[in-house]
């Protein structure tokens, strides 16, 4: 039996309209695993139902072989980090770390001692004293997850905790609870819409869609190898050609892009895990912008398979690279490069490697839309 374990759960806000519907979700002991997708698509409501916030209207919730389900929030042995901090703003950082442990009516001396090693934990000491308006958000947060975990929970539920953060504080959390994590080892739950946070942090991520898990692996897998189209736009494959499948031949599909040839690698594609791919088919190809390199003129004479002729529209400049704008014939191409580059000094030719490409296999009323 998994630590956590969500059972054929049905849950919502509404009644009549779940958002989440003969849900299934299994979490190892000591696994920290993220629930990424876009706004909507149930994963804070997951969050929710495990806390005991939302109840379940069918199904268990079960943790460590305790039934959850009907327990109040209070009676769960659970951590909370939310988004907004939640600190009390007329009590000091130790008496809001302290707070939950004077509730579960802990002994005067163990609360200093276990406030003392969670403020340690989060490198707060000497901050005791303050309030919380007297702290940075970074700050704010360590009191927040310090508070989660003095309390020594089974559980550590995070939704969105660095969302508030600028790019530099995210960069330093990040790291903080990475470290935490490993030192505590304790299980955590990490609700997030950003990939970089989900893929630097997780030991495994839930990729979810309008209630439903479109994908459960680790990082490397979610973001190499999608297994649904989903997926795949989701984890940045932002550039798509519509095409035509002329052949197969073993794991390597040939597919016709107007005048152009691809070859694609189907073992790659989440079009393989669910079917077999046939000469005819209409497909869309999808890859990353860094999957695509510029190459020129003389390049393509000596092989012209899997490029595109393209023009440079603008380009945008992002410090240690620059994202350009790109068109060929009625398709848009986004162009990720190393460094600063002017879009007048491209070469006009793109070329996508086999291994980059994910294909989806879609009717043929759809091709070009």
């Amino acid at each position: 039996m998994a630590f956590v374990e969500l059972n054929h759960i049905t849950a919502g806000y509404a009644p009549g309209k779940p958002v989440l519907r003969n849900f299934d979700l299994s979490v190892e002991r000591g696994e920290l695993l993220s629930l990424l997708g876009p706004s909507g698509c149930g994963k804070t409501t997951t969050l929710r139902t495990i806390a005991g916030f939302v109840l379940a209207q069918q199904g268990q919730v079960v943790v460590n072989g305790v039934n959850y389900t009907r327990l109040p929030p209070n009676k769960r042995n659970i951590g909370l980090v939310f988004q907004n901090y939640a600190l009390f703003p007329h009590l000091s950082v130790f008496e809001n770390v302290a707070y939950g442990l004077k509730r579960r009516r802990v002994a005067r001396t163990d609360i200093g001692r276990r406030v003392t090693e969670a403020l340690e934990m989060v490198s707060l000491t000497g901050y005791e004293d303050r309030l919380p308006a007297q702290l940075s958000g970074g700050q704010r947060q360590r009191v927040a997850l310090a508070r989660a975990v003095v309390i020594e929970p089974e559980l550590l539920l995070l939704d969105e905790p660095l969302s508030n953060l600028d790019a530099k504080l995210r960069d330093e959390m990040r790291a903080e609870l990475a470290r935490l994590q490993n030192r505590l080892g304790i299980t955590m739950i990490y609700v997030t819409h950003d990939q970089v946070e989900a893929l630097s942090l997780s030991s495994r991520i839930v990729i979810m869609n309008q209630g439903m898990i479109e994908q459960s692996d680790p990082p490397d897998v979610v973001y190499e190898q999608p297994a649904t189209a989903f997926v795949a736009r989701f984890m940045g494959y932002d550039n798509a050609l519509d095409g035509v499948v002329s052949t197969v031949e073993a794991q390597v599909v040939i597919v016709t892009v107007g005048a152009r040839t691809f070859r694609c690698s189907l073992q790659a594609s989440p079009t393989g895990k669910r079917r077999s791919v046939r000469p005819g088919d209409a497909v869309r190809l999808m890859f990353r912008p860094d999957d695509v390199s510029l190459v020129d003129e003389a390049t393509v004479q000596r092989d012209a398979t899997n490029t595109l002729p393209v023009r440079s529209d603008f380009c945008n400049y992002q410090g240690s690279s620059t994202l350009c704008a790109m068109t060929s014939g009625g398709f848009r191409l986004q162009v990720l490069l190393p460094g600063n580059v002017q879009a007048s000094e491209l070469p006009g030719w793109a070329r996508v490697s086999p291994d980059a490409i994910v294909m989806e296999v879609v009717s043929a009323e759809t091709v070009g839309t």
